[in-house]
């Protein structure tokens, strides 16, 4: 995984670097920052005590429903789940230190619930808020991302948008790994970026963000660190012949896509609904 917070700042005060990945990124030829410049923005993300993360709506949703914050599964206060383990409408009082365009803090957001979250398949969490869009909106005047609810294609040039550390990542879909293992957990149709966007501990939960549209396409959550083989901080793509690839360097986000399929009217979490495969309990 990108690391929580505590575990990549020893990391960082062994190695003595942090900020050169975002001034690689920051760094990338101007034709293809361009588009994210005009784009892309920290409007909407949050820093979470270890993560980043975002607050999202779905195609569907509206101006009255709760809103929800995303981020990874592993980057829970409760810690990681467990392989095969799937939370569902767990009780939260989770605080996310809310951005405008600029990266300033300007607010502090409050979780009623743990909606849904899992390290099975995906590296997801979702937790309900005690606020609405709308009265995020009146209060900050700052709106959701929104999830987009189809597939991205290789080739798309993509922000990775840190609310913890206030950076962006900008590089494009590289492909996509079949399956990704990392230590006990497994994860379907991954999105590998290309290489410029070097993301460290701390941008665990961001969301990644299509330079285009502007919408979510996943959601950013690990890196091989040091040429290892499947374990962690080293995942390892798994092809559907059984081939293992491991790639030094490279980092990888969970698609979204297949998200708002599982929720329903008010934003209320359905996994019973027709086209949700997200993981069940």
């Amino acid at each position: 995984m990108n690391k929580p917070l505590l575990a990549a700042l020893a990391t960082l005060a062994v190695t003595g670097v942090g900020v050169a990945p975002a001034a690689a990124s920051s760094a990338a030829p101007a034709s293809s920052a361009a588009p994210a410049a005009r784009v892309v923005s920290f409007a909407g993300t949050v820093a979470l005590s270890n993560c980043s993360g975002s607050v999202v709506r779905l195609p569907a949703s509206e101006d009255d429903d709760p809103a929800l914050v995303m981020s990874n599964g592993h980057c829970l206060e409760t810690g990681f789940p467990a392989a095969g383990e799937v939370v569902v409408d767990q009780p939260s009082s989770r605080s996310f230190g809310l951005l405008n365009a600029s990266g300033t803090r300007v607010g502090t957001l409050r979780a009623s619930k743990i909606a849904y979250a899992t390290m099975t398949d995906t590296d997801v969490s979702l937790y309900q808020l005690t606020s609405t869009y709308a009265q995020i909106r009146g209060s900050y005047g700052i709106s959701p991302l929104t999830l987009n609810d189809t597939r991205p294609t290789a080739g798309t040039a993509i922000t990775v948008v840190s609310g913890y550390w206030k950076r962006t990542y900008a590089c494009n879909v590289d492909g996509f790994a079949y399956r990704l293992k990392e230590g006990e957990w497994t994860w379907k149709d991954s999105v590998r970026y290309t290489s410029a966007c070097q993301t460290i501990g701390g941008t665990s939960g961001s969301p990644v963000v299509d330079n285009a549209t502007g919408k979510v396409v996943a959601v950013n959550n690990t890196g091989n660190e040091d040429g290892g083989r499947c374990t962690d901080n080293n995942p390892c793509e798994v092809a559907e012949d059984g081939t293992v690839t491991v790639r030094e360097g490279i980092n990888y986000g969970q698609q979204t896509y297949h998200i708002p399929a599982c929720f329903g009217l008010d934003n209320k979490l359905d996994l019973s609904r027709s086209g949700c495969v997200l993981p069940k309990p």
